[in-house]
Protein backbone atom coordinates (compact mmCIF):
# COMPACT_ATOMS: atom_id res chain seq x y z
CA UNK A 1 0.00 0.00 0.00
CA UNK A 2 1.34 3.61 -0.63
CA UNK A 3 1.55 6.28 1.64
CA UNK A 4 -1.79 7.91 0.12
CA UNK A 5 -3.86 4.64 0.38
CA UNK A 6 -2.54 4.20 4.25
CA UNK A 7 -4.05 7.81 4.91
CA UNK A 8 -6.84 7.24 3.11
CA UNK A 9 -8.15 3.78 4.44
CA UNK A 10 -6.46 5.28 8.39
CA UNK A 11 -9.01 8.58 7.84
CA UNK A 12 -12.11 6.08 7.61
CA UNK A 13 -11.16 3.95 10.39
CA UNK A 14 -11.03 6.85 12.27
CA UNK A 15 -14.13 7.91 10.85
CA UNK A 16 -15.95 4.42 11.87
CA UNK A 17 -14.08 4.13 15.40
CA UNK A 18 -16.08 7.75 15.88
CA UNK A 19 -19.20 6.40 15.12
CA UNK A 20 -18.87 3.27 16.47
CA UNK A 21 -18.22 5.24 19.97
CA UNK A 22 -21.60 7.06 19.40
CA UNK A 23 -22.81 3.73 18.71
CA UNK A 24 -22.81 2.71 22.46
CA UNK A 25 -26.44 3.23 23.06
CA UNK A 26 -27.48 0.92 20.27
CA UNK A 27 -25.80 -1.56 22.03
CA UNK A 28 -27.47 -0.69 24.93
CA UNK A 29 -30.91 -0.78 23.43
CA UNK A 30 -30.63 -4.12 22.05
CA UNK A 31 -29.92 -5.98 25.00
CA UNK A 32 -32.97 -3.97 26.65
CA UNK A 33 -35.15 -5.34 23.62
CA UNK A 34 -33.49 -9.06 24.29
CA UNK A 35 -33.88 -9.16 28.19
CA UNK A 36 -37.43 -11.03 27.84
CA UNK A 37 -36.97 -13.26 24.72
CA UNK A 38 -33.08 -13.84 24.91
CA UNK A 39 -30.68 -11.87 22.69
CA UNK A 40 -30.49 -12.20 19.24
CA UNK A 41 -28.37 -10.73 16.42
CA UNK A 42 -31.36 -8.58 14.96
CA UNK A 43 -31.32 -6.80 17.55
CA UNK A 44 -27.93 -5.14 16.97
CA UNK A 45 -28.35 -4.34 13.11
CA UNK A 46 -27.95 -0.80 13.98
CA UNK A 47 -25.20 -1.42 16.39
CA UNK A 48 -20.90 -1.61 15.48
CA UNK A 49 -19.97 -4.28 17.84
CA UNK A 50 -16.08 -3.42 16.79
CA UNK A 51 -12.73 -4.63 17.85
CA UNK A 52 -10.40 -2.03 19.33
CA UNK A 53 -7.67 -0.19 17.12
CA UNK A 54 -5.09 -1.66 19.00
CA UNK A 55 -6.85 -5.52 18.08
CA UNK A 56 -6.95 -3.90 14.71
CA UNK A 57 -3.34 -3.22 14.34
CA UNK A 58 -2.56 -6.55 16.19
CA UNK A 59 -4.38 -8.54 13.46
CA UNK A 60 -2.23 -6.02 10.79
CA UNK A 61 0.88 -6.91 12.44
CA UNK A 62 0.15 -11.16 13.07
CA UNK A 63 -1.27 -11.19 9.07
CA UNK A 64 2.07 -9.37 7.94
CA UNK A 65 5.01 -10.67 10.40
CA UNK A 66 4.05 -14.54 9.50
CA UNK A 67 2.59 -13.67 6.11
CA UNK A 68 -0.67 -15.22 5.96
CA UNK A 69 -2.75 -14.93 2.92
CA UNK A 70 -5.79 -16.74 3.41
CA UNK A 71 -8.22 -15.18 5.58
CA UNK A 72 -11.85 -16.20 6.71
CA UNK A 73 -13.50 -13.82 9.31
CA UNK A 74 -16.85 -14.68 11.14
CA UNK A 75 -18.88 -11.35 11.76
CA UNK A 76 -18.22 -8.62 9.50
CA UNK A 77 -20.58 -6.37 10.76
CA UNK A 78 -19.77 -2.74 9.55
CA UNK A 79 -16.03 -3.64 8.48
CA UNK A 80 -13.92 -2.08 10.73
CA UNK A 81 -12.28 -5.51 12.03
CA UNK A 82 -12.22 -6.58 7.32
CA UNK A 83 -10.31 -3.26 7.09
CA UNK A 84 -7.74 -4.31 9.32
CA UNK A 85 -7.66 -7.70 7.99
CA UNK A 86 -7.64 -6.12 4.76
CA UNK A 87 -4.37 -3.80 4.89
CA UNK A 88 -2.66 -6.78 5.92
CA UNK A 89 -3.94 -8.92 3.19
CA UNK A 90 -2.82 -6.32 0.99
CA UNK A 91 0.99 -6.37 1.96
CA UNK A 92 0.93 -10.22 2.00
CA UNK A 93 -0.98 -10.11 -1.60
CA UNK A 94 -3.40 -12.61 0.60
CA UNK A 95 -7.26 -11.78 0.25
CA UNK A 96 -10.37 -12.19 3.17
CA UNK A 97 -13.56 -14.04 3.03
CA UNK A 98 -15.77 -12.03 5.44
CA UNK A 99 -19.36 -13.25 6.29
CA UNK A 100 -22.11 -11.37 8.18
CA UNK A 101 -25.76 -12.30 8.95
CA UNK A 102 -27.54 -9.18 8.62
CA UNK A 103 -27.57 -8.17 5.29
CA UNK A 104 -27.79 -4.29 5.99
CA UNK A 105 -24.71 -4.78 7.95
CA UNK A 106 -22.98 -6.47 4.78
CA UNK A 107 -24.29 -4.06 2.69
CA UNK A 108 -22.71 -1.30 4.54
CA UNK A 109 -19.49 -2.55 5.19
CA UNK A 110 -18.74 -3.13 1.49
CA UNK A 111 -19.44 0.32 1.43
CA UNK A 112 -16.82 1.27 3.64
CA UNK A 113 -14.60 -1.39 1.39
CA UNK A 114 -14.91 0.77 -1.12
CA UNK A 115 -14.55 3.96 -0.12
CA UNK A 116 -11.26 2.54 1.90
CA UNK A 117 -9.95 0.95 -1.94
CA UNK A 118 -9.60 -2.35 -0.67
CA UNK A 119 -12.78 -4.08 -1.58
CA UNK A 120 -10.64 -5.77 -4.16
CA UNK A 121 -8.94 -8.15 -1.26
CA UNK A 122 -12.42 -8.74 0.25
CA UNK A 123 -15.27 -10.97 -0.75
CA UNK A 124 -18.40 -10.31 1.68
CA UNK A 125 -20.87 -13.52 1.98
CA UNK A 126 -24.20 -12.57 3.26
CA UNK A 127 -25.97 -15.32 5.46
CA UNK A 128 -25.39 -17.81 8.14
CA UNK A 129 -21.72 -18.26 8.03
CA UNK A 130 -22.17 -22.63 8.72
CA UNK A 131 -24.24 -21.90 5.19
CA UNK A 132 -21.90 -19.21 3.38
CA UNK A 133 -19.03 -21.12 4.52
CA UNK A 134 -19.98 -24.70 4.32
CA UNK A 135 -18.16 -25.48 1.29
CA UNK A 136 -14.99 -23.89 2.14
CA UNK A 137 -12.20 -25.71 0.30
CA UNK A 138 -9.35 -23.12 0.60
CA UNK A 139 -6.75 -23.42 3.45
CA UNK A 140 -7.40 -21.37 6.01
CA UNK A 141 -4.57 -19.21 7.38
CA UNK A 142 -5.94 -17.09 9.88
CA UNK A 143 -9.62 -17.19 11.11
CA UNK A 144 -11.11 -14.48 13.18
CA UNK A 145 -14.36 -15.52 14.92
CA UNK A 146 -16.06 -12.41 16.12
CA UNK A 147 -19.20 -13.22 15.32
CA UNK A 148 -22.60 -14.66 17.02
CA UNK A 149 -20.47 -16.73 20.22
CA UNK A 150 -22.72 -19.98 19.80
CA UNK A 151 -21.29 -20.94 16.90
CA UNK A 152 -17.12 -20.41 17.54
CA UNK A 153 -17.56 -24.60 18.43
CA UNK A 154 -19.46 -25.62 15.40
CA UNK A 155 -17.63 -23.07 12.84
CA UNK A 156 -14.65 -24.30 13.82
CA UNK A 157 -15.59 -28.04 13.67
CA UNK A 158 -16.72 -27.13 10.74
CA UNK A 159 -13.87 -25.51 8.78
CA UNK A 160 -10.90 -27.51 11.07
CA UNK A 161 -10.28 -29.70 7.92
CA UNK A 162 -8.87 -26.60 6.16
CA UNK A 163 -6.29 -25.68 9.05
CA UNK A 164 -2.51 -26.39 9.01
CA UNK A 165 0.30 -26.16 10.87
CA UNK A 166 1.11 -22.37 10.77
CA UNK A 167 -3.29 -21.51 10.90
CA UNK A 168 -4.03 -18.77 13.35
CA UNK A 169 -7.24 -18.68 15.26
CA UNK A 170 -7.85 -15.16 16.78
CA UNK A 171 -10.51 -15.19 19.23
CA UNK A 172 -12.33 -12.22 20.31
CA UNK A 173 -14.56 -11.84 23.53
CA UNK A 174 -12.59 -14.33 25.27
CA UNK A 175 -13.98 -13.11 28.46
CA UNK A 176 -17.33 -13.98 27.48
CA UNK A 177 -18.87 -16.73 29.13
CA UNK A 178 -20.12 -18.61 25.54
CA UNK A 179 -16.69 -17.68 24.44
CA UNK A 180 -15.14 -19.30 28.02
CA UNK A 181 -16.90 -22.80 27.52
CA UNK A 182 -15.79 -23.01 23.13
CA UNK A 183 -12.12 -22.71 24.60
CA UNK A 184 -12.06 -25.15 27.18
CA UNK A 185 -13.59 -27.23 24.61
CA UNK A 186 -10.23 -26.80 21.92
CA UNK A 187 -8.52 -26.74 25.39
CA UNK A 188 -8.68 -30.13 25.64
CA UNK A 189 -7.20 -31.28 22.25
CA UNK A 190 -3.85 -31.91 22.26
CA UNK A 191 -3.42 -30.25 18.44
CA UNK A 192 -3.72 -26.70 19.50
CA UNK A 193 -2.72 -24.08 22.20
CA UNK A 194 -3.34 -20.59 23.44
CA UNK A 195 -2.39 -17.61 24.17
CA UNK A 196 -4.46 -14.99 25.93
CA UNK A 197 -3.73 -11.46 24.49
CA UNK A 198 -5.34 -7.82 25.85
CA UNK A 199 -6.15 -9.10 28.91
CA UNK A 200 -7.58 -11.84 28.35
CA UNK A 201 -10.57 -10.29 25.88
CA UNK A 202 -8.39 -12.24 22.87
CA UNK A 203 -7.30 -15.77 22.59
CA UNK A 204 -4.70 -16.68 19.96
CA UNK A 205 -5.52 -20.43 19.07
CA UNK A 206 -1.89 -22.09 17.34
CA UNK A 207 -2.16 -25.41 15.65
CA UNK A 208 0.44 -27.61 17.03
CA UNK A 209 3.19 -28.67 14.73
CA UNK A 210 3.68 -32.35 15.16
CA UNK A 211 5.94 -32.75 11.92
Amino acid sequence: MTIEHQIQVETLLSHLFAEAKKDRFKVLKGFAKSVLKGIQPADFKEAYLSISKEQGEDLKELIVANKLRNIVEFGTSFGISTLYLAQGAAETNGHVISTELIESKALAARENFKKAGLNDRIEVRIGDAMETLENHKESIDLLLLDGWKDLYLPLFQMLELNFHGKTQIYVDNADMSETKAFLEVIRRNTNYKMEAKFGGKVVLITVNDIN
